[in-house]
């Protein structure tokens, strides 16, 4: 396993340790142990699957978008690039998974210019689709709203922007007087390129589309948990509290959201009136289900793939 790998899963692993130590302790261990020995442990398997197939449904978003910007490259290949990717979840603002682009410019030659705009435009996408999943809930429930609406409109000018020649080619013409940008601006003239492919409406739109389902697998996940502990709440307002908390976990830009996202949850278990320890144990679950099973399947792909195509070099992993 590579060092650098390991050294950020490390210090996630840290940080992560500290900060469900003191969530334990909000909630008050023995009240928090009572509660996990009433929830139904055999819906690990279930609650592992939905996760597993939003994987999948995300790999075939990362799929479709190399075959748009014309990248050659087996299915196979693809297929574990991608999962190998999962272990990067806990870096920061997930600027890890430029793993992405480097393992398949080992495997294909292609410069990571050309690939690097697909993980941008999946982040948009995804906001795309965890915005259109809470904005319902945002205005049922009355929270929230500025900060989904906000977002929203960021993402819409950024995708106007970019989709746009007239006004992204004057913006890289100004980026071509600045003088320590001038030995990358082949580079930067390529990813945008690839942006500008990436951005056309049928393809946002059906990725888009794609993400909505991707993401419901988990706020599916995390009602199961909800309704185990008999909770008496919706499945639109479940999608919405997990839809909004990996919105602001995400624009935290922490290593996979870590203590926003878990507040989030949370709190907002707890303003309706849940109490702590059923709010921290439920929160644990689906995060255990959803991040932390995310960062072991990449681990078993990263071992899967270095057996398949030879290690990573150190050189190729992003700093």
């Amino acid at each position: 396993m590579l060092q650098r790998i390991k050294k950020k899963i490390l210090l996630s692993l840290g940080a992560a340790g500290i900060l469900y130590l003191g969530f334990t302790f909000y909630a008050n261990i023995d009240n928090l142990v009572s509660v996990f020995g009433k929830f139904n442990w055999f819906l690990i398997p279930l609650l592992s699957l939905l996760s597993l197939i939003n994987y999948f449904l995300r790999f075939l978003k990362w799929d479709y978008y190399l075959s748009i910007v014309k990248v050659k490259i087996k299915k196979i290949d693809s297929f574990f690039i991608f999962m190998s990717n999962l272990i990067m979840a806990v870096t920061p603002g997930k600027m890890g998974e430029l793993l992405k682009s480097y393992l398949v410019k080992e495997i294909s030659g292609t410069p990571v210019s050309k690939t690097f705009p697909i993980i941008f435009v999946e982040r948009i996408t995804d906001f795309i689709s965890l915005i259109f999943i809470t904005l319902i809930g945002a205005y049922l429930y009355n929270f929230g709203r500025e900060i989904i609406f906000g977002v929203g409109i960021f993402f819409i000018l950024v995708c106007i922007t970019l989709s746009n020649k007239s006004i992204a080619l004057p913006i890289i013409q100004q980026l071509e007087k600045i003088k320590f940008l001038e030995k990358h601006l082949k580079n930067i003239q390529t990813a945008y390129e690839s942006s500008y492919i990436l951005l056309q409406p049928l393809p946002l739109l059906y990725m888009s589309l794609l993400g909505i389902l991707s993401w419901s697998l988990e706020c599916l996940a995390y009602y199961i948990i909800l309704s185990n502990f008999h909770m008496q709440v919706s499945f639109l307002w479940a999608a919405f509290s997990y839809g909004f908390a990996i919105i602001v976990g995400a624009i935290s830009m922490l290593p996979g959201g870590l203590g926003i996202t878990e507040g989030s949850l949370t709190f907002m278990l707890i303003r309706k009136n849940i109490a702590r320890d059923l709010a921290v144990a439920s929160t644990f679950i689906i995060r255990a289900v959803t991040l932390w099973f995310a960062v072991l399947v990449g681990i078993i792909s990263v071992t899967i793939y270095q057996n398949r195509y030879g290690k990573i070099t150190v050189e190729t992993v992003p700093n």
